[in-house]
Protein backbone atom coordinates (compact mmCIF):
# COMPACT_ATOMS: atom_id res chain seq x y z
CA UNK A 1 0.00 0.00 0.00
CA UNK A 2 1.20 3.58 -1.43
CA UNK A 3 1.51 5.89 1.78
CA UNK A 4 -0.77 8.52 -0.40
CA UNK A 5 -3.17 5.74 -0.69
CA UNK A 6 -5.28 6.62 1.96
CA UNK A 7 -4.93 10.17 1.49
CA UNK A 8 -8.30 12.20 0.37
CA UNK A 9 -8.23 13.58 -3.69
CA UNK A 10 -8.84 16.77 -4.59
CA UNK A 11 -11.18 18.00 -7.38
CA UNK A 12 -7.83 18.72 -9.76
CA UNK A 13 -7.35 15.22 -8.65
CA UNK A 14 -10.76 13.58 -9.85
CA UNK A 15 -10.21 15.68 -13.39
CA UNK A 16 -6.82 14.26 -14.29
CA UNK A 17 -8.44 10.70 -14.11
CA UNK A 18 -11.36 11.78 -16.50
CA UNK A 19 -8.83 12.92 -18.89
CA UNK A 20 -7.22 10.04 -18.81
CA UNK A 21 -10.73 8.06 -18.80
CA UNK A 22 -11.69 10.07 -21.75
CA UNK A 23 -8.09 9.52 -23.60
CA UNK A 24 -8.82 5.66 -23.11
CA UNK A 25 -11.77 5.94 -24.79
CA UNK A 26 -10.54 7.87 -28.04
CA UNK A 27 -7.90 5.35 -27.98
CA UNK A 28 -10.60 2.32 -28.11
CA UNK A 29 -9.69 0.90 -24.91
CA UNK A 30 -12.38 1.45 -23.19
CA UNK A 31 -16.27 0.64 -24.32
CA UNK A 32 -18.79 3.52 -23.95
CA UNK A 33 -20.32 2.29 -21.05
CA UNK A 34 -17.11 1.12 -19.29
CA UNK A 35 -15.91 4.97 -19.44
CA UNK A 36 -19.14 6.08 -18.56
CA UNK A 37 -19.27 3.70 -15.43
CA UNK A 38 -15.75 4.37 -14.66
CA UNK A 39 -15.87 8.14 -14.76
CA UNK A 40 -19.26 7.83 -12.39
CA UNK A 41 -16.17 6.34 -10.19
CA UNK A 42 -13.91 9.27 -10.54
CA UNK A 43 -16.41 12.06 -9.80
CA UNK A 44 -17.78 9.83 -6.29
CA UNK A 45 -14.21 8.47 -5.00
CA UNK A 46 -13.02 10.20 -2.43
CA UNK A 47 -8.64 9.20 -1.75
CA UNK A 48 -6.39 8.57 -4.06
CA UNK A 49 -6.77 4.63 -4.02
CA UNK A 50 -10.03 4.46 -5.51
CA UNK A 51 -8.67 6.93 -8.37
CA UNK A 52 -5.98 4.48 -9.13
CA UNK A 53 -8.07 1.54 -8.95
CA UNK A 54 -10.53 3.11 -11.94
CA UNK A 55 -6.80 3.54 -14.53
CA UNK A 56 -4.74 0.41 -13.30
CA UNK A 57 -5.63 -1.55 -16.28
CA UNK A 58 -5.06 1.43 -18.29
CA UNK A 59 -1.68 1.99 -19.87
CA UNK A 60 -0.09 5.55 -19.53
CA UNK A 61 -2.00 8.55 -21.69
CA UNK A 62 -0.65 8.30 -25.59
CA UNK A 63 1.27 4.70 -24.84
CA UNK A 64 2.40 3.07 -28.36
CA UNK A 65 -0.71 0.43 -29.37
CA UNK A 66 0.57 -3.49 -30.26
CA UNK A 67 1.48 -4.05 -33.25
CA UNK A 68 -1.45 -5.20 -35.84
CA UNK A 69 -0.31 -8.49 -36.27
CA UNK A 70 -0.27 -8.64 -32.32
CA UNK A 71 -3.81 -8.28 -31.67
CA UNK A 72 -5.94 -10.99 -33.15
CA UNK A 73 -8.81 -10.53 -35.85
CA UNK A 74 -11.09 -13.26 -34.05
CA UNK A 75 -12.50 -13.64 -30.73
CA UNK A 76 -12.07 -17.14 -28.55
CA UNK A 77 -15.28 -18.05 -30.29
CA UNK A 78 -14.52 -17.93 -33.50
CA UNK A 79 -16.29 -14.86 -34.42
CA UNK A 80 -14.86 -11.57 -35.71
CA UNK A 81 -13.25 -8.98 -33.07
CA UNK A 82 -15.54 -5.29 -33.21
CA UNK A 83 -12.89 -3.52 -35.27
CA UNK A 84 -11.65 -6.48 -37.36
CA UNK A 85 -12.24 -6.26 -41.31
CA UNK A 86 -15.27 -8.64 -41.38
CA UNK A 87 -16.35 -7.58 -38.51
CA UNK A 88 -17.28 -4.11 -40.39
CA UNK A 89 -17.66 -5.54 -43.46
CA UNK A 90 -20.49 -7.90 -42.06
CA UNK A 91 -22.03 -4.56 -40.14
CA UNK A 92 -22.36 -2.54 -43.16
CA UNK A 93 -23.74 -5.48 -45.54
CA UNK A 94 -26.49 -6.12 -42.26
CA UNK A 95 -27.71 -2.84 -42.48
CA UNK A 96 -27.46 -2.30 -46.05
CA UNK A 97 -30.10 -5.47 -46.72
CA UNK A 98 -31.86 -5.55 -43.46
CA UNK A 99 -34.96 -2.46 -44.89
CA UNK A 100 -34.93 -4.97 -47.96
CA UNK A 101 -35.24 -8.21 -45.94
CA UNK A 102 -37.84 -6.62 -43.87
CA UNK A 103 -39.99 -5.04 -46.55
CA UNK A 104 -39.73 -8.32 -49.09
CA UNK A 105 -40.93 -11.09 -45.69
CA UNK A 106 -43.64 -8.78 -45.41
CA UNK A 107 -44.86 -8.26 -48.64
CA UNK A 108 -44.58 -12.01 -49.08
CA UNK A 109 -46.42 -13.09 -45.99
CA UNK A 110 -49.45 -10.37 -47.32
CA UNK A 111 -49.60 -12.14 -50.71
CA UNK A 112 -48.90 -15.75 -48.46
CA UNK A 113 -52.19 -14.66 -46.20
CA UNK A 114 -54.20 -13.50 -49.19
CA UNK A 115 -53.58 -16.59 -51.39
CA UNK A 116 -54.83 -18.81 -48.09
CA UNK A 117 -57.95 -16.34 -47.87
CA UNK A 118 -58.84 -16.73 -51.74
CA UNK A 119 -57.81 -20.70 -51.39
CA UNK A 120 -55.87 -20.05 -54.74
CA UNK A 121 -52.12 -19.06 -55.32
CA UNK A 122 -52.65 -15.48 -56.72
CA UNK A 123 -50.06 -13.80 -58.83
CA UNK A 124 -46.92 -13.00 -57.33
CA UNK A 125 -46.74 -9.11 -57.06
CA UNK A 126 -43.87 -9.16 -54.17
CA UNK A 127 -41.61 -10.03 -57.35
CA UNK A 128 -42.34 -6.45 -58.23
CA UNK A 129 -40.93 -5.43 -55.05
CA UNK A 130 -38.37 -7.70 -54.27
CA UNK A 131 -36.96 -7.30 -57.84
CA UNK A 132 -35.99 -3.83 -58.66
CA UNK A 133 -35.30 -2.90 -55.26
CA UNK A 134 -33.05 -6.11 -54.63
CA UNK A 135 -30.85 -5.26 -57.84
CA UNK A 136 -30.24 -1.50 -56.45
CA UNK A 137 -28.91 -3.07 -53.29
CA UNK A 138 -26.68 -5.28 -55.04
CA UNK A 139 -25.47 -2.45 -57.12
CA UNK A 140 -24.70 -0.69 -54.25
CA UNK A 141 -23.38 -3.61 -52.68
CA UNK A 142 -20.74 -4.17 -55.10
CA UNK A 143 -19.65 -0.62 -55.71
CA UNK A 144 -19.88 -0.13 -51.79
CA UNK A 145 -17.55 -3.24 -51.46
CA UNK A 146 -15.12 -2.09 -54.45
CA UNK A 147 -14.86 1.47 -53.04
CA UNK A 148 -14.29 0.35 -48.87
CA UNK A 149 -17.29 1.76 -48.00
CA UNK A 150 -17.74 -0.33 -45.19
CA UNK A 151 -14.53 1.48 -43.43
CA UNK A 152 -15.60 4.54 -43.99
CA UNK A 153 -19.38 3.69 -42.44
CA UNK A 154 -17.34 2.50 -39.90
CA UNK A 155 -14.82 5.53 -39.01
CA UNK A 156 -18.44 7.77 -39.31
CA UNK A 157 -20.08 6.24 -36.87
CA UNK A 158 -17.29 5.82 -34.28
CA UNK A 159 -16.91 9.33 -34.54
CA UNK A 160 -20.28 10.03 -34.07
CA UNK A 161 -20.19 7.66 -31.09
CA UNK A 162 -17.18 9.55 -29.76
CA UNK A 163 -18.70 12.81 -30.06
CA UNK A 164 -21.51 11.51 -28.45
CA UNK A 165 -19.72 10.52 -25.85
CA UNK A 166 -17.71 13.35 -25.36
CA UNK A 167 -21.30 15.71 -25.06
CA UNK A 168 -22.68 13.04 -22.24
CA UNK A 169 -19.06 13.56 -20.66
CA UNK A 170 -19.14 17.05 -20.65
CA UNK A 171 -22.46 17.30 -19.34
CA UNK A 172 -21.85 15.00 -15.99
CA UNK A 173 -18.43 17.24 -15.87
CA UNK A 174 -20.54 20.04 -15.43
CA UNK A 175 -23.49 18.56 -13.42
CA UNK A 176 -20.82 16.96 -11.03
CA UNK A 177 -19.01 20.59 -10.94
CA UNK A 178 -22.43 22.22 -10.45
CA UNK A 179 -22.91 18.97 -7.51
CA UNK A 180 -19.38 20.31 -5.26
CA UNK A 181 -20.36 23.83 -5.69
CA UNK A 182 -23.56 23.52 -3.96
CA UNK A 183 -21.86 20.88 -1.44
CA UNK A 184 -19.12 23.69 -0.80
CA UNK A 185 -21.65 26.38 -0.63
CA UNK A 186 -23.80 23.60 1.58
CA UNK A 187 -20.20 23.37 4.12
Amino acid sequence: MNGRDGMRAADSDRQAIAERLRAALDEGRLQLHEYDERLQRVYAARTYAELDALVDDLPPVGAVAPAAGAVPAQREDGRPAPGSERGVTARWLAELWRPWLTVVAMTVAIWGATSLATGEMLYFWPGWVAGPWGAVVLVATVSGLASGEPRRAAAKQERRQRQQAEKKSLKQDRKALRQQQLDDETA
